[in-house]
């Protein structure tokens, strides 16, 4: 009767506790949803304050210059076709751009995440400088790298390449790093107890194992290294992006040449975005996935 009773009052004072943890998650939770709305609130005014033009007036004018383009686009429609064979050739660079700096970049993201993993590093004791310097690579923004590097190198495709393969190899080095930690130990002791150097072991023994998601991850990244060569075009890095500045910086009477722009790269993404993900449903779900995708 006595330990009824015991267990009786521990399970009380148990429930009771919960109630009160769960009392202080909502208590907190509380604050913190008052802290961010607040801060969005008071962030949005200061902006707003400091724009040219308010918010609240300016925003019935938000359609205004996609309708001037628009209208001029549909004005000059016989010309579009000229424009789209025009543009391509930048459009060819952009993908370039866009290819060297994800294959440089996965090839850096390979070994930093190699070199940062638990049980594959070649030094040990290292694994923390190298997940910084992958940390530093993605997040210094590619534009700001690629800033620097076209004041030492001049405008053109090789700094924008050289930026977005930096960031690439952050990035990627990070998400690599999380599937090596998930790789089978025991093809790796196998080929070291056969005499197998650390770079053998890695490219016979993990490399197999990993592969399909490292390529899968290197494709997403692909589509995204698209749209940041197009952007880093707006700081004379070369691409399509390069050629869309100068449309919009011309203002009316370019504007269907922005347009035809804008056509190819919603193609091209679009395109590139349904073949990667066929080919992602490939790699890591088979032959099926791929052909239902």
């Amino acid at each position: 009767m006595t330990d009824l009773t015991a267990g009786q009052g521990e399970l009380a004072r148990i429930r009771e506790d919960y109630t009160a943890l769960t009392r202080r998650k909502r208590v907190y939770g509380g604050i913190l949803l008052i802290l961010f709305v607040s801060l969005m609130a008071a962030g949005f005014h200061t902006a707003d304050d400091r724009n040219a033009g308010g918010f609240v007036d300016g925003w019935r004018r938000i359609l205004d210059y996609p309708a001037e383009v628009l209208t001029e686009a549909l004005e000059k429609s016989a010309q579009l076709p000229g424009h789209l064979v025009h543009f391509l050739p930048a459009l060819v660079e952009t993908l370039n751009i866009a290819a060297a700096a994800t294959l440089l970049g996965a090839l850096g993201g390979t070994v930093l995440a190699l070199l940062s993993t638990r049980g594959l590093a070649y030094w040990p004791r290292l694994i923390p400088l190298f997940r910084r310097i992958a940390d530093i690579c993605r997040a210094v923004p590619e534009i700001v790298i690629a800033l620097v590097l076209i004041f030492v190198l001049g405008g053109g495709p090789v700094p924008a390449m050289i930026a977005i393969a930096i960031h690439t190899a952050g990035a990627l080095g990070k998400l690599f790093s999380e599937v090596a930690e998930n790789a089978s130990l025991k093809p790796v002791e196998g080929l070291e107890s056969t005499g197998a150097n650390w770079a053998q072991r890695m490219y016979l023994g993990v490399i197999p194992q990993v592969g399909p998601n490292f390529v899968s991850y290197a494709l997403l990244r692909f589509e995204i290294n698209i749209r940041a060569s197009a952007i880093l075009g707006f700081v004379g890095a070369g691409g399509i992006g390069y050629e869309l500045r100068n449309a919009m910086s011309w203002g009316q009477g370019r504007y269907d040449e922005a347009a035809a722009i804008f056509l190819l790269l919603f193609v091209t993404i679009v395109a590139v975005d349904q073949i990667s993900d066929r080919l992602r449903a490939r790699l890591t779900h088979g032959a099926r996935a791929g052909v239902t995708a």
